[in-house]
């Protein structure tokens, strides 16, 4: 079971669940489990007034799993916070749910689709991103839908895992028509061809990925991805404490946001992630 889990205002869902919604924070959350260790965050972005269209969740399953899910909320949309609270709502309620004949996947899986129609019965034309990872005492697996993203990196910076956001750049990139660079200041960098809210959404699950220790798990909005490169995510999160490495996370991408560089990106958007890594 997770430790030091005590109350905030609005974002406590249980002794077993830590959820933000609409998020302020300065600083991370840290979190401790019996295996690893977590940190939370999730904070509105530097250019609006209007609501933090973000949610997060961390989920602890048992004394041995937790499940770690980010849900970006689409500007543009109607009531963008409403359907990622919806989307991270629906993970915890599958989970506590859970028996003995219904495996964490299929829980997951079920989730994703509840939230997806309920997105839809609010007749809003909402529509939020998700991704999760579900992870335990030696393995990871991701699910997601649109351009919230998972990466899996080792304590030397070697990445184990990470996923493909669902939009016509990303599968550029991936094709090799584009590289990292040109794509982060691409026009239609935030398009997104895969989301909850939609008749047609799909859910990607990754391979199970083997874990070892010390290996860094995040999960994020792209507040995180849009404002740094995948090589600085990874320097920033692969080592050193948790908790700074969290901080020094959420720094950057705020001064990458609110005091760009020439050729660096620079995305001003709503950001948040979970970081998760194992013990020794």
């Amino acid at each position: 079971m997770p430790h030091n889990m005590a109350e905030e205002p609005s974002d406590l869902a249980s002794s077993e669940a830590l959820l933000l919604h609409e998020g302020v924070m300065e600083s991370p959350r840290l979190v401790s489990f019996e295996f690893g260790s977590g940190a939370i965050f999730s904070s509105r972005s530097p250019a609006k007034q209007t609501p933090n269209e973000d949610s997060a969740g961390l989920i602890a399953i048992g004394d041995s799993g937790a499940i770690l899910a980010v849900a970006d909320g689409v500007g543009g949309y109607a009531a963008g916070e409403v359907a990622s609270r919806v989307a991270i709502k629906s993970l915890l309620e599958a989970t506590r749910n859970l028996h003995q004949t219904t495996s964490l996947r299929e829980a997951i899986l079920d989730a994703f689709e509840k939230a997806n129609h309920a997105i839809i019965d609010l007749g809003q034309g909402s529509a939020t991103t998700l991704a999760v990872a579900e992870v335990d005492r030696t393995s990871l697996r991701s699910y997601h839908a649109g351009d919230a993203g998972v990466l899996v990196t080792g304590l030397r910076g070697r990445i184990k895992h990470q996923t493909l956001a669902h939009g016509p750049v990303a599968y550029a990139v991936e094709s090799g028509m584009l590289d990292e660079h040109d794509a982060m200041h691409h026009d239609d960098r935030s398009l997104i061809s895969n989301l909850l809210g939609s008749s047609d959404m799909r859910i990607e699950l990754g391979p199970t990925v083997q874990l070892a220790t010390r290996d860094t798990v995040l999960v994020c909005s792209d507040g995180v991805a849009d404002n740094l490169t995948t090589k600085e995510i990874v320097a920033l999160i692969r080592k050193g404490p948790l908790d700074e490495a969290a901080q020094a996370l959420a720094d950057a991408c705020r001064k990458r946001m609110t005091e760009p560089e020439p050729s660096a990106p620079s995305a001003p958007d709503d950001c948040s992630f979970v970081l998760f890594r194992l013990h020794a």
